[in-house]
Formats: C-alpha cells, sequence, structure tokens
C-alpha cells in the first residue's frame, strides 16, 4: 500500500494551492477517502472526506475555501485549496476514513503572511 501526497508548497495568504495523492495497493473506489493535516504541536485532524459516490465532507474551518474530489480511475484523491490562511500550515496526508492504511510522507503546505 502507498499513498503519495503531492502538490504542497509555500504560498502567500489568500493564495491557492492543489493537492493530489495517488494511491496504490488498495481497492480505492470502495473506499471513503479523506484529507487530513498536522500542524506543529498539534495532532493530526480530518480536513475533508469524500464517498465513492462524491458525497463530501468538510470541517469547519476550511468548510467553503477547500473542495475535495477524486478520480477513481486514477485511483487518485484532490484537495484544491483556495484563500489560505497561516492557521492551515500543515503536513497534508491522506488516507481512508476510518483509517485502514499506513501513512505515507505527506506533502507541506505554508502559508505566509
Amino acid at each position: 500500500v502507498q499513498l503519495q501526497a503531492s502538490g504542497g508548497g509555500l504560498v502567500q495568504v489568500g493564495e491557492s494551492l492543489r493537492l493530489s495523492c495517488a494511491a496504490s495497493g488498495i481497492i480505492f473506489s470502495i473506499d471513503i477517502m479523506g484529507w487530513y493535516r498536522q500542524a506543529p504541536g498539534k495532532q493530526r485532524e480530518l480536513v475533508a472526506h469524500v464517498t465513492s459516490g462524491g458525497s463530501t465532507y468538510y470541517a469547519g474551518s476550511v468548510k467553503g475555501r477547500f473542495t475535495i474530489s477524486r478520480d477513481n480511475a486514477k485511483n487518485t484523491v484532490y484537495l484544491q485549496m483556495n484563500s489560505l490562511k497561516p492557521e492551515d500550515t500543515a503536513v497534508y496526508f491522506c488516507n481512508s476514513v476510518p483509517i485502514k492504511y499506513i501513512w505515507g510522507k505527506g506533502t507541506q503546505v505554508t502559508v505566509s503572511s
């Protein structure tokens, strides 16, 4: 099993990023897939998830700014992040909901003011 997140970077407040997570070794199409993040000194938290049918959930802190989507044919889940804030700074990971797989390395997102 491999969960490979990418697309992070250093951006300014108000800018956007699009994260991707490619999954291999799992039956991707049947899992609820989520994006999680972990900021320095904080616990990892669920940011958003999407079902195989496309239904979505967002944490209150990102609702209206982030959009999660998936492409089952490519075994990939995406996170479009708009209007980024300094408090969005974290390492972002993908995994199933509930968590079933070993964590990948994640991708660093840094929002500078």
